[in-house]
């Protein structure tokens, strides 16, 4: 009876994220944003962090007006000065799948931190499969939410879209805190280590993620 129970929870549950998810994708054609500089190094982190070069938000789609632009919000750099263990946890996931990601979807990775000091992070993670982007001077973080003015960064997801004519709009974005008393599971659907603890007889409990394994 209590696995009949759970296995209607568990329907209805994905007919929500069902909902959502059309919710999500039904969202009006965000504001048109500013086309932000970035700084990146070369492709291969071996190779290296010179030359860098400037890459403007447009130039990160690479198809057209139909394929839209994930940008993860890193939070390392300025008041982070140590990169952020749950944050790092989420780009591991996203270095593995990238590759299938590319084929509906363009992929980036922007924090504040300079990019050698990014670029030192992501050798000692194994990082190989992302492109990884300083915000230099630009106000991106800070427009989208995932910096305050006094620097503190916060994790975040956007979602940009890239109109005929080159501009670029914010359809989307995503942060931990989603309420008053929710400060910690706005992300959770982007890394399976919580679904897969979830259906563990112990849950998740009060598990974080480090950067010491």
């Amino acid at each position: 009876m209590r696995h009949t129970r759970l296995r209607r929870a568990e329907i209805e549950l994905m007919c929500e994220r069902e909902r959502v998810a059309a919710l999500r994708r039904s969202l009006p054609p965000g504001a048109e944003v500013d086309d932000y500089v970035f700084l990146e190094g070369p492709a291969d982190l071996d190779a290296g962090d010179a030359p860098a070069r400037e890459v403007r938000l447009s130039e990160l789609f690479t198809g057209g007006p139909e394929r839209p632009l994930l940008v993860y919000h890193f939070m390392y750099g300025k008041r982070q000065a140590d990169p952020c263990p749950m944050c790092t946890l989420w780009i591991d996931g996203f270095d593995g799948v990238a590759r299938h990601v590319a084929r509906n979807a363009d992929l980036v990775v922007v924090a504040a931190a300079d990019l050698p000091t990014l670029r030192k992070h992501a050798r000692a993670r194994g990082w190989s499969r992302l492109r990884l982007l300083s915000a230099g001077d630009s106000t991106f973080k800070y427009d989208l939410g995932s910096e305050d003015e006094d620097g503190v960064q916060d994790s975040t997801v956007s979602v940009f879209t890239r109109d005929a004519d080159g501009s670029v709009r914010h359809h989307y974005s995503a942060h931990p805190r989603m309420a008053e008393d929710i400060d910690q599971r706005g992300l959770d659907l982007l890394s399976p280590v919580w679904h897969l603890l979830d259906l563990t007889p112990g849950g998740r409990g009060d598990w974080f993620a480090g950067l010491d394994y």
